[in-house]
């Protein structure tokens, strides 16, 4: 066999029917696809492990394993969970199209197969499927926190490193639970995006001083939703105010207190200092951020910290 084109997409056909196999295979192969089959569901789950193919048609009803558990098996599997599957079936009851989904399926066509349709779905989700991929491995390039959701069930699809150990932490789960499961909160959060999409609150959820803040970043799509997640916590704060200013340690820690409206002896008690040393270190901060008073200097350090949330 010949390697594949880098560009070439790689679909694999599972079909327990031969006279199935055949007609989409030959109209795969004449459409540029690089075309690999399967006619059960063993033979499928590895080939999907070994070739890690960029789509899969799978037949639902089949002897043995059938579609949906096939699919399913597919989606608990961290090497294979990302790849989109299409479903071919004669059926089209509803609870039929229902368990499809709820396996993890991304779309169906009914049988008999028309292959300009089947066609149009692949390129479809393909095209799809290669944004999403560029836009994870953006994030994953710059140590951004995001996960993607599919909007039917909420079922985390990915998510990069940085989300994944946050949600690790926020939500007291294994790392394994981690990959599998949507905790509640998250899951009731999707819930009301989908009644109001991005005019959503954003969801926090709360974890000693620090906080963990979800965002929409892309709804456009019923393929997946990305969503980002960002970490404020007093530590973080006082750094970013540190790097923003110029400020020392202990000078970022009084003007953060004082953003929060904490007076000097406040300040002290929290910090084990006397009043006096924070009036110093707060004279200090009124320097660097050249301002005269405690209101102004809360009020710059506020809308700075909030531009840089926004990305400005």
């Amino acid at each position: 066999m010949m390697e594949a084109r880098k560009d070439t997409a790689v679909v694999l056909i599972v079909d327990d029917v031969p006279d199935n196999l055949a007609v989409l295979h030959d109209a795969l192969d004449e459409s540029g696809y690089m075309v690999l089959v399967a006619n059960n569901g063993e033979t499928a789950l590895r080939r999907a492990e070994e070739a890690r193919p960029d789509i899969i048609l799978l037949d639902a009803i089949m002897p043995g394993l059938d579609g949906f558990e096939v699919c399913a098996r597919l989606k608990a599997n961290l090497n294979t969970r990302h790849i989109p599957v299409i479903f071919m079936t004669g059926l089209t009851e509803s609870e039929h199209v229902v368990a499809g989904f709820a396996a993890g399926g991304t779309d169906y066509v009914t049988k008999p197969i028309r292959t300009a349709e089947v066609l149009a779905r692949i390129s479809t989700h393909l095209q799809a499927s290669r944004q999403m991929h560029q836009a994870r491995g953006a994030l994953d390039a710059f140590g951004q926190a995001a996960i993607a959701v599919l909007p039917a069930s909420g079922r985390i699809v990915w998510q990069t490193p940085l989300a994944r150990d946050w949600m690790q932490r926020y939500f007291s789960t294994s790392e394994a639970d981690a990959e599998t499961h949507t905790p509640q909160p998250l899951l009731k959060w999707l819930v009301s995006l989908k009644a109001s999409g991005a005019e959503a609150n954003p969801l926090t959820v709360v974890q000693g001083s620090g906080r963990l803040i979800f965002s929409p970043a892309d709804l456009n799509t019923e393929e997946q939703w990305v969503i980002i997640l960002r970490e404020e916590s007093d530590a973080a704060q006082i750094e970013a105010l540190m790097q923003t200013f110029g400020l020392t340690q202990r000078e970022s820690e009084v003007l953060y207190w004082a953003i929060k409206g904490k007076t000097n002896r406040d300040i002290g008690d929290i910090l084990g200092t006397s009043p006096r040393t924070v009036n110093k270190h707060m004279e200090h901060v009124f320097a660097k951020l050249g301002v005269e008073t405690r209101t102004a200097a809360a009020a710059l350090a506020t809308s700075k910290m909030r531009n840089l949330k926004a990305g400005g």
